[in-house]
């Protein structure tokens, strides 16, 4: 394929029509596996955490290793559920839905981490999923990459720098991001910090997640010792390096390679929205919840992208499907190991590639503006990217 893509010339709305009897099938068989399926990962997570403690007394690679998997699968729990994803299972319990998941007392418990659970969600759920390849992605790395790409630094120091954000990446981009997307909406995007920035990003994110991590979590070794105090600090740490390593990993490369496309306007129907949504995204290995859970579940990132509020269990299912579906409608299914994937995404960032453009009539968008409203943008995303 060239370097654009003419989506007049496909049958957008039999692909939509031909996807929305999937779903339709899908939403028929919902049940009790799904919520078994969820509860069995919770328990993995939770027993690696409970490991990754039992064994933090001297600093060691299994309690570093434990400690990050336990960590890296409450990420996985807040993208599914956040996403609705198990909201109409019948019988689901509410803490299993978007609403209760980590919301008010429960975010230390559901899921501790830099980021606020309200603003990530509506950085990603609504704006990302809604924008996916545009340049009102907020998550488009060519674009947020430019000064990287457009640099006159040894490829090598370009290197480094990914290298940095690879094991930072959570608070050092995520948490800053979401919480300025979340305090702007519905303004203007500007160049500088909204109103109230740095005391949300600080005091609502910050703060309680390096007191929970670096300063409760060690403090639990005190009655041994301050030998074993220091040893749980520098296993948390090592933890949190390897926590943001494996998400960036699974997460950065989904939307990013010189086979990929982005878009310059806004799609004309639902039916486009959704090729969009497969031309933008790539997939990983799949098949098995080893598999699956080792890229939590981002190997999928084509099927979560068209449906994003179904079940995990369901991406695997439904997944052969899709694929056929694309190659019947002439639409590119890419789909390739996480590592291939990653330097695909390297070279994108430093510069050595650039991502392809898919041209097409619409409607322009600003991506300096935000006018509308949460509900506004959460009823587009309903619209656009879920198959309804």
């Amino acid at each position: 394929m060239g370097s654009s893509f003419d989506l007049g010339a496909l049958d957008c709305d039999g692909f939509f029509r031909e996807l929305r009897a999937i779903r339709l099938e899908v939403e028929a068989d919902l049940g009790e596996r799904d919520l078994d399926h969820l509860r069995k990962l919770e328990a993995i997570g939770r027993a690696a955490t409970a490991l990754g403690l039992a064994t933090a007394w001297v600093p060691n690679p299994l309690s570093m290793a434990a400690l990050a998997l336990g960590r890296s699968t409450r990420w996985l729990l807040m993208h599914h559920v956040g996403h609705r994803g198990y909201d109409r299972v019948p019988n689901v319990p509410p803490r299993y839905t978007s609403r209760v998941f980590g919301a008010g007392w429960r975010r230390m418990l559901d899921w501790p981490d830099w980021m606020l659970p309200e603003a990530w969600k509506y950085e990603h759920n609504v704006l990302h999923h809604t924008h996916t390849g545009e340049e009102s992605d907020p998550d488009l790395i060519e674009r947020n990459a430019a000064s990287l790409r457009d640099s006159e630094l040894p490829v090598a120091v370009k290197l480094a720098a990914i290298g940095f954000l690879a094991v930072t990446w959570r608070s050092f981009y995520y948490a800053p991001n979401t919480v300025k997307a979340w305090l702007e909406r519905g303004q203007e995007t500007t160049e500088g910090k909204p109103a109230g920035y740095t005391r949300t990003l600080w005091l609502e994110g910050y703060v309680p997640y390096a007191l929970l991590q670096f300063g409760a979590l060690p403090a639990l070794f005190l009655p041994f010792g301050p030998l074993a105090a220091g040893s749980a600090l520098v296993n948390s740490l090592g933890a949190e390096a390897l926590t943001n390593l494996h998400t960036f990993l699974v997460v950065g490369p989904n939307h990013t390679g010189e086979d990929l496309y982005r878009f310059d306007s806004r799609p004309r129907s639902k039916a486009e929205s959704a090729v969009r949504q497969v031309l933008g995204s790539a997939n990983y290995a799949t098949g098995g919840d080893l598999v699956d859970y080792a890229h939590l579940w981002l190997n999928y990132q084509i099927e979560h992208h068209l449906f994003p509020d179904l079940p995990m269990l369901r991406y695997r299912e439904i997944q052969p499907k899709i694929k056929a579906l694309c190659a019947k409608y002439g639409i590119p299914y890419v789909q390739e190991g996480v590592f291939t994937r990653v330097k695909k995404m390297i070279a994108v960032a430093v510069g050595g590639a650039s991502m392809k453009r898919a041209h097409e009539v619409g409607t322009k968008t600003k991506s300096s503006k935000r006018s509308r409203s949460l509900t506004d943008d959460a009823v587009e995303l309903s619209g656009l990217t879920q198959v309804e």
